[in-house]
């Protein structure tokens, strides 16, 4: 199904959205952040209607989590690395804004 885009390459139809947004699970992280910036881009235009501003943010909740997904597990692999490099010590990352371990922006 062809998309028209609008002048800042947007997609414009909703209606391809749910497949986008249930595929995925096959984009790679990057993917992921370009069409998050898409939907933030689509949100914040102000044209859509309400149904379809609902239908957007829903996808752009799923490719959030996905994207949490990804980050949790490339966060696994480095740990196993690195334990299984010579037992370096793995600390929890402590984010000095927020001043708690683990903290993160959700």
């Amino acid at each position: 199904m062809a998309n028209a885009t609008t002048s800042g390459g947007v997609a414009n139809s909703a209606a391809g959205t749910g497949a986008e947004a249930s595929g995925s699970g096959a984009l790679g992280f990057d993917q992921i952040l370009t069409r998050l910036r898409e939907v933030v881009i689509r949100l914040e235009s102000g044209e859509l209607s309400l149904e379809q501003s609902l239908v957007i943010y829903e996808e752009g909740v799923q490719l959030a989590r996905r994207g949490q997904q990804l980050l949790a597990s490339a966060e696994k692999r480095v740990e196993i690395l690195i334990s299984a490099s010579g037992g370096i010590e793995v600390a929890p990352f402590v984010d000095s804004a927020a001043g708690s371990p683990g903290s993160s922006v959700e």
